[in-house]
């Protein structure tokens, strides 16, 4: 089956661009283009990260409630944006659970936290953890655990799948993922400005009712996932049992704000049928 939804991306200012829209058994509803390419990952590398931070938790290796970064935060804290650290600083603003403060330090701190407990370093370990076992060979990560991972649109569907249907995971440990944490908490999405509740799960930021948005306007208020800076991102709606992953090189800006939400919707329209 090819969805016809996915054609829409000729039409974005890119260089270069691959999607697939994939179910939860590994079933791709469709795809396009150089779907293995490598692309730069930016954001959509923290999904990994918090998926290798679960395994950890089951491994034992760390809890979710151990004291991690600033003082009084958590892992918990730190894989919900909450543990008061800047975005690209090791500087603390508000006390942890206060707001949502969108952190690549806090990921950063993730993965020393993770590295020092396994005595493993959180790259190998990623790839231990999630890559080797989910058959991701051209995933890599090459610096930040926030931000610099590379991969393609096949390895991602992998991952995609994964997700839906946890096999490294309980999928008790996945489905508190994918459940808002210090809910009420308001701050920024990056791109989209305040949002009041800005609500996250654990790595994966969920949708609800926030506007504007990334995702559609028919995406369900469950819908979780991740987007980043480099043009790319992944989403999970469980509604439809589906999920998309879209990566460019080309940054993040206006145009994929006007690009995402109606190829977001076409993609869903297509899968309800």
């Amino acid at each position: 089956m090819s969805l016809e939804s996915l054609t829409l991306i000729e039409n974005w200012p890119v260089p270069t661009a691959a999607a697939a829209v994939v179910r939860a058994d590994g079933t791709v509803l469709g795809s396009y283009g150089p779907t293995g390419h490598r692309f730069p990952l930016a954001s959509v590398t923290k999904p990994l990260t918090a998926y290798a931070v679960l395994v950890a938790y089951e491994e034992g290796a760390v809890e979710l409630d151990e004291p991690a970064g600033p003082t009084g935060s958590t892992v918990r804290h730190l894989l919900a944006h909450t543990s008061g650290l800047t975005f690209d600083e090791h500087r603390v603003t508000s006390a942890p659970g206060e707001r949502r403060l969108y952190s690549n330090a806090g990921f950063e701190v993730l993965g020393d936290h993770v590295a020092k407990a396994t005595d493993i370093p959180f790259a190998e370990y990623l790839r231990q953890a999630v890559l080797e076992p989910l058959g991701m060979t051209s995933t890599t990560l090459d610096g930040s655990p926030a931000k610099d991972g590379v991969s393609t649109v096949d390895d991602l569907v992998r991952f995609a799948s994964e997700v839906q249907a946890p096999r490294l995971l309980d999928p008790r440990t996945v489905a508190e993922a994918m459940t808002v944490h210090y809910p009420g908490t308001k701050g920024v999405l990056p791109g989209y400005g305040h949002q009041n509740p800005n609500d996250w799960g654990l790595g994966f930021e969920i949708r609800d009712s926030k506007s504007p948005h990334w995702t559609g306007t028919s995406s369900s208020p469950g819908t979780f996932g991740h987007f980043g800076q480099s043009g790319t991102f992944l989403w999970i709606d469980p509604v439809v049992d589906a999920a998309c992953v879209a990566l460019t090189d080309r940054a993040f800006g206006p145009w994929a704000v006007e690009a995402w939400t109606p190829f977001t919707d076409a993609v869903l329209a297509e899968v309800r049928g």
